[in-house]
């Protein structure tokens, strides 16, 4: 199978790289900056080190252009005057539905969550304020995914860790899972979207993911 893979230098990304080519896919690793895909951890070649900007339709047409499944860990500040999580995924999102490719996972987070008074978790006047303005820049690109013809997934972890996988961890959909801890393992999250991406089991749904 052939993954292109997004934010691939982040906690969640590098471990999705990782895993993929140690399973045996063709990895296209997409960043700004290839020159932490470059090293020893990662020779194998089923890697291809993709240089581009997220925001360009041309470099992110040819990175999705022939894949079978687009996974997406972008990262950002917490602050909405860095829209790389939602304007990324409005990118992402009208070149694999030029190119023709359907599956893809994305991380968001636990803001996107069902809450019964507000809709969202991330609307709830209760919900941390430090993580307000992200969870908004997640609920963007959470709705560019809604309106496409696309099949996706988004994963939605609280804290997460710069931790390898365990499998020691559970999910819901479209809800918090319980009972619940607030951290999960990057590749604990990494593991799940790996597992899912020739499934259809989780099409259109919002996971939950926290550690056991």
């Amino acid at each position: 199978m052939i993954i292109t893979v997004f934010g691939s230098t982040g906690q969640v990304g590098k471990r999705i790289v990782q895993m993929a080519l140690g399973q045996g896919h063709k990895v296209r690793a997409f960043s700004r900056d290839i020159t932490k895909l470059i090293d020893a951890d990662n020779h194998n070649e089923m890697l291809e080190a993709v240089q581009g900007y997220v925001f360009d339709e041309q470099d992110v047409f040819d990175a999705v252009n022939g894949s079978d499944a687009v996974l997406s860990a972008l990262g950002g500040n917490f602050k909405n005057i860095d829209q790389t999580r939602s304007l990324g995924m409005k990118n992402i999102v009208a070149q694999m539905e030029k190119a023709g490719v359907k599956r893809i996972l994305s991380v968001g987070g636990m803001g996107l969550l069902d809450d019964e008074t507000y809709t969202y978790r991330f609307l709830s006047p209760d919900y941390p304020a430090v993580f307000k303005e992200v969870g908004a820049e997640h609920f963007a690109a959470f709705e560019y995914l809604q309106q496409s013809s696309l099949n996706w997934t988004v994963m939605c972890p609280p804290d997460i860790k710069d931790a390898d996988v365990t499998v020691e961890y559970i999910t819901s959909v479209n809800v918090k899972p319980e009972p619940f801890k607030n951290g999960i393992n990057a590749g604990d999250i990494a593991d799940f979207m790996l597992k899912n991406i020739s499934t259809n089991e989780y099409l259109y749904q919002r996971i939950g993911i926290c550690s056991k």
